[in-house]
């Protein structure tokens, strides 16, 4: 898939050209192709890793980043830091947005404290309708200050702009993800709930601290770098679970990479469709994600029943 990735496009380069060490076509390899593909590798990987965390936090299989208004909380935040602060580098647009991330989240587990909930199905309810009251006022004050279009720019995922020198954010997120492999266990025991994470002597606040700082700082990056990427977090982490159930330690390895080459299957499927055109992967993913999710909630319901 990497190297389909890399050899996909309009612009002319081959294997022949390369090798005979045509300047364009490697130009085109090193400033264009490989970032891009370097890119849809690091998102695939650490949405999906940010996903399975989060389902930790929440103890449900049915949320994620984009289901929980973490997204969209970081989408705001880049809202707020480009009407006040508009000429502040890029990292300080990552650290606003994951700080408005973080914010969401927490407001999303308060949230869930406090609201009853007989139903498992009811958690992504929850988190879509925050999602969609945080979308609602960013897009309220974006059509105030003719913002609009950068709006869409940051909410549908698109790895068509990315280039070198456009996309080195994502080896944080993959840090991260890479940092949550090292405390696999501890997040697998939080799985269990406060009470068993107390008992055996962890301390549940710090961990769902790291949990969430992890996650908003992930979702952050990628809508920085290439905009909302919907249901990637939810859909690996579950077809994962089928095999290797619950441990965090055996599962996450194999999430990463189901992560990243599914992120690279819709990115080549968008790009096929309509040649030499391209279709967003936010819309790929968001077309085939939400079938699969609608079929995970009507399976785990039917077991249920």
């Amino acid at each position: 898939m990497f190297v389909v990735s890399l050899f996909l496009g309009a612009g002319d380069m081959s294997f022949s050209a390369l090798w005979q060490w045509d300047s364009e076509a490697w130009q085109l390899l090193l400033i264009s192709r490989l970032p891009r593909a370097i890119a849809l590798v690091l998102a695939g990987t650490s949405l999906a890793v940010a996903g399975l965390i989060m389902q930790m936090l929440v103890r449900n299989r049915f949320v994620e980043p984009s289901t929980a208004g973490t997204v969209e909380s970081a989408t705001m935040g880049i809202l707020a830091v480009t009407l006040l602060a508009p000429g502040i580098p890029v990292i300080g647009k990552m650290l606003v947005a994951a700080l408005f991330a973080l914010a969401g989240t927490a407001l999303f587990l308060l949230i869930l404290k406090r609201v009853p909930l007989r139903s498992p199905f009811l958690v992504p309810v929850v988190g879509l309708v925050l999602g969609g009251v945080i979308q609602a006022v960013t897009t309220f004050f974006a059509y105030q200050h003719d913002l609009l279009q950068a709006l869409h720019t940051w909410t549908m995922g698109d790895f068509s702009g990315v280039l070198r020198g456009r996309y080195e954010l994502l080896w944080v997120a993959f840090a991260l993800s890479c940092v949550a492999y090292f405390a696999a266990d501890r997040f697998t025991v939080l799985g269990m709930g406060e009470q068993f994470t107390t008992n055996l002597g962890l301390n549940h606040k710090r961990l769902m601290l790291i949990g969430m700082v992890i996650v908003s700082a992930i979702s952050a990056v990628v809508v920085v770098t290439a905009g909302s990427v919907p249901f990637l977090g939810l859909l690996v982490p579950n077809v994962v679970s089928l095999v290797f159930g619950d441990n965090m330690r055996r599962s996450l390895p194999w999430v990463a990479f189901l992560g990243a080459l599914f992120v690279l299957a819709c990115d080549i499927v968008g790009r096929l469709i309509i040649y030499p055109h391209e279709i967003p992967i936010g819309t790929v993913v968001g077309v085939v994600g939400s079938g699969l999710f609608l079929y995970l909630l009507l399976n785990r319901r039917t077991r249920v029943a």
